[in-house]
């Protein structure tokens, strides 16, 4: 019943009264942020209660849709895109948007970022490349030893996507991210330098040899998985392969105008 009343959103149920004849309940998706309700079960009523970023215009947000291509191994990605509102989906300037972590994914629903730029008329790519959660064990294990390698083949090949299917303008691709994804960004524009016409790397590691030693004692389970998907500094194999994956030592390639964002360190 609650579905029925909201459409197209994801809903969820909160507090409740002892005898659960009233309850909250909180709806959201791609085009709405947040609003919650009083669902009256005996009366089958379902009044607003608020909404989260009420100034926020709903009617003007562009929609999320899920995609997914293949990369360079033919491994499916999946992925979700959010193309500007009022536009015809053809030539666009893009952004791809590759998520921190990496051991995390993106979601389907509301995405401030990509909202912002699609409202600027661009086309936001958020992919969830291998090595993200929540698609399998085996899906997350075909990230390990790839950073820069497979796991930015599956941003290049979004790239290649999007250009055969018309939407992208090839010659106004940018990357932007934060953490993993602004090691993506640094990545994409060190190793693939003719794909991106801007970039911008937020809090972004450059030298994977000196982020794995710098982890701390107390993290020391963690350093023994990060071992495992990055590589073993501790063995020469390990230690060279985390060298050339290492976007600071590919920098003279780098032609694309870059942004570096970091903090005082």
């Amino acid at each position: 019943w609650l579905q029925a009343k909201l459409p197209g959103r994801e809903v969820n149920l909160g507090s409740h009264t002892r005898d659960e004849s009233l309850w909250l309940v909180s709806a959201n998706g791609d085009t709405e942020p947040g609003e919650t309700y009083l669902y009256n079960r005996k009366a089958k009523t379902l009044t607003l209660q608020y909404r989260i970023r009420e100034k926020l215009p709903r009617a003007d947000l562009a929609t999320m849709t899920p995609v997914k291509y293949p990369s360079s191994d033919g491994l499916e990605i999946p992925g979700y895109l959010t193309l500007p509102k009022g536009l015809e989906p053809k030539g666009l300037p893009v952004l791809m948007f590759p998520h921190g972590g990496p051991w995390a994914r993106d979601f389907w629903g509301f995405n401030t970022l990509a909202q912002f730029w699609a409202n600027r008329g661009y086309a936001v790519l958020s992919m969830n490349f291998r090595g993200s959660t929540g698609f399998g064990k085996k899906f997350l294990d075909a990230g390990n030893n790839e950073w820069g390698q497979k796991m930015q083949d599956d941003i290049t090949w979004g790239v290649k996507y999007l250009v055969q299917k018309g939407i992208a303008n090839p010659k106004r691709v940018g990357i932007i991210g934060g953490s993993y994804g602004g090691y993506a960004t640094l990545a994409g524009v060190a190793f693939t330098p003719d794909v991106y016409a801007a970039g911008v790397a937020i809090v972004a590691p450059s030298n994977l040899n000196t982020l794995l030693d710098s982890i701390p004692a107390y993290w020391e389970a963690g350093r023994k998985q990060m071992f495992a998907r990055m590589g073993d500094p501790g063995t020469e194999e390990g230690k060279a392969q985390l060298k050339r994956q290492s976007p600071l030592n590919s920098a003279a390639k780098i032609r694309t105008p870059l942004m570096v964002v970091q903090g005082a360190n």
